[in-house]
């Protein structure tokens, strides 16, 4: 077991673990760390506490100092700094004729380094790019080219739900989403109502699928025969969250559709897919298609 604290550097970015040692911390306070790109100003947020070791990457750091008034004060400098440095770049991109957006700036606390954060749809040759930045700014200069997930988590926006992505608010990693996890939500499965504003598949289908999966593991798929109480019929649809199934079943030389409990219910065969219904192979061209 070893004790954290958790301090993040950019207000939607992820934590990280570092040992606060002897140092009376708190959530809210600012403090200088030590990390792979040299000395950071952050902000902590999560409390002390005690981890298993195997949930920590080693070597652990610890924190330097709490942030004192002249810290705070060269932070804010820095950010001032970074908005002139976007300015500059764009002008230095454009005399370039470079085919790159870029995203974000932003310096290193002890300002050894400056990176620039972009999008392209391919890759880009900018070492000319940065011998004109190193001659501006005279400090390391390093690019790094993001997707445009990233791109929307840096800028935020607000999704179709109305609130603000949920990248740019609380989501520290971007996990896998596939078109599947629609399908088996029962949504739409046209990629742009289920896309979100950097337009990849949005991460909240995530949050529900192994609800989805522990469900499914237990209700008949669409088209399969079962026996009800009242019969033999076919399903025609299942709401998993609920519980119910919708079966067509024949009623005097027509047929009709009756809702019941999956627990009441006996399969009979397995469904075939809904001519509706995206192939294996098309979901993955859509996946492939959405990144």
């Amino acid at each position: 077991m070893a004790e954290i604290i958790g301090v993040r550097f950019k207000t939607n970015g992820k934590s990280y673990y570092f040992n606060p040692g002897e140092l009376p911390i708190k959530i809210g306070d600012s403090v200088i760390v030590e990390t792979s790109r040299g000395i950071e100003y952050g902000t902590v947020v999560i409390g002390r506490r005690e981890l298993r070791d195997n949930r920590i990457t080693k070597p652990l750091k610890s924190v330097i100092r709490l942030a004192t008034a002249e810290d705070r004060a060269r932070h804010d400098e820095n950010k001032a700094r970074e908005k002139e440095a976007f300015g500059i770049c764009l002008e230095k991109i454009k005399d370039n004729k470079l085919e790159m957006k870029l995203i974000d700036v932003e310096y290193t606390f002890d300002r050894s380094k400056l990176l620039f954060y972009f999008t392209a749809d391919g890759r880009v040759d900018f070492r000319q790019l940065v011998k004109d930045l190193a001659m501006v700014f005279r400090t390391r200069i390093e690019l790094r080219q993001i997707g445009v997930r990233d791109e929307s988590k840096a800028l935020g926006s607000y999704g179709v739900c109305g609130r603000s992505l949920c990248c740019s608010q609380f989501l520290d990693e971007f996990v896998p989403v596939s078109i599947k996890m629609a399908k088996e939500q029962g949504l739409s499965l046209n990629p742009g109502k289920i896309s979100g504003a950097c337009g990849r598949l949005m991460c909240c289908l995530k949050y529900e699928q192994d609800t989805y999966e522990e469900l499914s593991k237990n209700s008949p798929r669409r088209g399969a025969a079962v026996r009800t109480p009242d019969g033999r019929g076919t399903v025609e649809s299942v709401s998993l969250l609920k519980g119910l199934v919708r079966v067509r079943m024949p009623d005097g030389g027509e047929d009709v559709i009756r809702e019941y409990d999956v627990k009441k219910l006996k399969v009979l065969s397995v469904g075939k897919k809904g001519a509706d219904e995206l192939s294996d192979k098309e979901m993955a061209e859509i996946d492939k298609n959405l990144g």
